[in-house]
């Protein structure tokens, strides 16, 4: 296609998908909003399952460095706990602020040949059934751009989606907070006390390790309507939350940055109408919950990445742009229904205290630390296909192992460096058959048995989840049928 698909939003959905896009060589064009990225933002964390897709396609090492430190607490409705055992190696947070993560990502999306525009304000969409027409007005004056496709990546009040129609289900009414890195002295900071109030919570983090002064203060009250995007935040708006919280008023002196969050909890009915399509918190705003929603947000875009490539290239099978609402929509709805279930563990707080003491014994048992952790994290998609459906790996992301080939050994993230799906043969000499007629979309690595993967033969998509495999040796018919179900 001649138009370039448009990505509305360039936060770590936005920027992912740009990544994928620009890997798969597709046309992509990102507006964002702001004209200006300040080095501030309100998300503090990576999840580790991002960094297992950034180790996937080589760009781990951008995002942690042997700098860069891991956060070694985690909570369930601000009941902490330690990140420890078997969960300090699979679920883990690296401490890389949100910008931070944004701009790497936005680096490598212009290294693949994307165009990022900022000071771009989409303000309607029209489509029909050959593509989209954006109204996009920018400092320059107003125009419109012409798309193949387009994603909403634009945020829990997206434009996208409310000019494309798409309906949504209410889960939980609005909440509200306030972020606020301010300066302050030691006996400033000793007046603060962190914790949770009557009507909401109130927040204290050191913010730049540099400079012990600066501190980040946060607010958020339940049940609460923030005001319209189009009034200003002002100093006295964040003096009077805290207050309204806590019930004093802090002396902001010095505040160099400061931000408002919050929105209705909701789900998009779909991800898709048409040719225009929603992902992150366009597609499932939801309340702040450890790095989940950055996390869902960047595996929305994986996820769709792919699929949309193929449709350009004109490879994609029936139904696979249909499969990322498919696939995608329940881990939406699990991601709310997360960070809603944690809302009756802190607010209103004197009926919260019991099932606070009852969850804070809960979490001692590693079990329950486990499902908590990993309920949005640990996604397995409903396929079926091979010799062995039951297969515990069937649908689920290939673990990162190392395997021996006749040029060494190579571990399995290094294998989808080039965003293509992989024919994993470990059968131990028996051949796959040809598939040189996917060469263009599908690896072909041969191995010598693993008996880690459990598995003679596995189809794995450029997403990393495996599509089919087969435990009874290589039947050439089955994984034919499976290879032409996912890459045509």
């Amino acid at each position: 296609m001649s138009d370039p698909i448009v990505i509305v939003g360039s936060g770590a959905a936005g920027l992912t998908l740009a990544c994928e896009l620009g890997l798969a060589g597709v046309p992509t064009v990102v507006l964002e909003r702001r004209s200006e990225l300040l080095e501030r933002s309100g998300g503090m964390l990576l999840n580790a399952h991002i960094a297992d897709f950034l180790r996937k396609r080589g760009l781990e090492e951008r995002f942690r460095t042997p700098d860069t430190p891991t956060w070694g607490r985690s909570h369930f409705g601000l009941v902490y706990r330690d990140i420890d055992g078997e969960l300090a190696e699979t679920d883990y947070d690296l401490i890389v602020p949100q910008w931070r993560s944004e701009q790497l990502l936005r680096e490598r999306a212009v290294e693949l040949g994307v165009e990022v525009r900022l000071g771009q304000e989409v303000i309607d969409i029209e489509q029909d059934a050959d593509g989209v027409t954006l109204t996009v007005v920018s400092p320059e004056g107003s125009g419109t751009l012409r798309a193949s496709y387009v994603v909403g990546c634009d945020g829990p009040r997206s434009l996208v989606a409310e000019a494309a129609g798409f309906e949504f289900e209410d889960l939980a009414p609005a909440y509200y907070g306030v972020i606020a890195d301010v300066v302050v002295d030691d006996e400033a900071q000793a007046l603060f006390r962190a914790g949770s109030y009557p009507s909401g919570q109130f927040g204290v983090l050191p913010v730049n390790p540099a400079d012990p002064t600066e501190v980040r203060l946060m607010t958020v009250e339940f049940y609460r309507e923030p005001p319209s995007d189009g009034e200003p935040l002002t100093v006295d708006e964040i003096r009077s939350t805290i207050e309204r919280v806590t019930g004093q008023a802090p002396d902001l002196r010095e505040v160099r940055w400061m931000t408002r969050y919050g929105s209705p909890t909701r789900l998009a009915r779909s991800y898709r109408m048409g040719r225009v399509f929603l992902a992150g918190d366009a597609a499932h705003p939801h309340p702040p919950s450890s790095g989940h929603g950055m996390n869902t947000a960047v595996h929305d875009a994986v996820n769709l990445g792919w699929k949309l490539a193929a449709t350009v290239h004109g490879w994609a099978p029936p139904g696979l742009l249909d499969s990322y609402h498919g696939e995608r929509h329940p881990v939406g709805r699990r991601a709310c229904r997360r960070a809603l279930a944690q809302l009756p563990l802190q607010a209103p707080l004197d009926r919260a205290v019991p099932l606070r003491e009852v969850f804070a014994e809960l979490l001692e048992f590693d079990v329950v630390n486990k499902f908590l952790s990993q309920y949005v994290t640990r996604v397995r998609y409903p396929l079926s296909a091979g010799d062995s459906t039951d297969h515990e790996l069937l649908g689920a992301v290939l673990p990162d192992t190392t395997l021996v080939t006749s040029a060494g050994a190579v571990t399995t993230p290094e294998l989808f460096r080039s965003g293509r799906g992989v024919v994993l043969d470990l059968s131990g000499g028996r051949s796959v058959p040809d598939l040189s007629a996917w060469a263009d979309r599908l690896d072909v690595v041969v191995a010598d048995p693993c008996k880690e993967l459990g598995a003679d033969v596995m189809l794995v998509r450029p997403d990393g989840h495996v599509a089919w495999l087969g435990t009874e040796g290589v039947r050439h018919d089955e994984l034919l049928a499976a290879v032409r179900t996912w890459f045509g």
